[in-house]
């Protein structure tokens, strides 16, 4: 079955407020209309006796496998979690499958991101309950899904609290026991390790740039 085009007036959309090339956008929506099809059928075909699901877009398992397989995101649960949440989806964000037009968008600030993007997106994974601040608990949260347990730690909690009052002291720019967007920015702007520092949420540069090389391939 042929794939269909990308409309014109989405192309010329998408191409002023994403960092692709018009190429790539059309690749990368022949890649998103193959991604639709494969789950559609994979959904249809193990629910026998069942009427075939109803999406259009990226759903979670297949949001799941691009992260993981593609991105090499191989990171804590809680994290991908968030990533998936905070990706725009509906009026109101969370809604069903990630529609092309998001898809585009999202994948722009993770694989060719100005520092802005990447910091905000950062930021909106580990804010758990979109508050606008990253608390103690949510650090404590992340660091401690994030930490493998050694062996012989009596109380292996009390050495993820030191760690998230080391972090807090990095992070936390204004001194008021919790960090805002802006505290998180100078921080990381000091310090760009601390980007990541509760679990991986961006792809690597390389593949990013391996991903990047298939749509400028197709």
């Amino acid at each position: 079955m042929p794939y269909r085009k990308l409309k014109e007036k989405t192309l010329e959309s998408l191409y002023k407020s994403t960092h692709f090339s018009k190429n790539e956008l059309e690749a990368l929506y022949a890649m998103y209309r193959k991604l639709v099809n494969s789950a559609q059928t994979s959904i249809s075909s193990s629910a026998i006796g069942q009427p075939p699901a109803k999406f259009d877009g990226i759903d979670q398992c297949t949001f799941r496998d691009l992260m993981h397989n593609t991105f090499d995101l191989v990171t804590e649960e809680t994290v991908l979690e968030r990533v998936w949440a905070t990706w725009e989806r509906g009026a109101s964000g969370g809604e069903g499958a990630i529609k092309f037009e998001a898809w585009a968008r999202g994948l722009s600030k993770l694989l060719r991101g100005t520092d802005e993007e990447r910091q905000m997106h950062c930021f909106s994974v580990y804010d758990l309950n979109a508050d606008g601040f990253i608390t103690r608990d949510e650090m404590f949260l992340l660091l401690k899904n994030s930490l493998l347990k050694q062996p012989g730690d009596e109380d292996p909690d009390e050495g993820v609290r030191d760690l998230v009052e080391l972090v807090l002291k990095k992070l936390d720019v204004d001194k008021d026991g919790k960090v805002s967007l802006d505290d998180y920015r100078q921080a990381v702007e000091q310090e760009p390790l601390l980007l990541e520092a509760f679990g991986q949420c961006l792809p690597s540069r390389r593949q990013a740039l391996a991903f990047l090389k298939t749509l400028n391939n197709k």
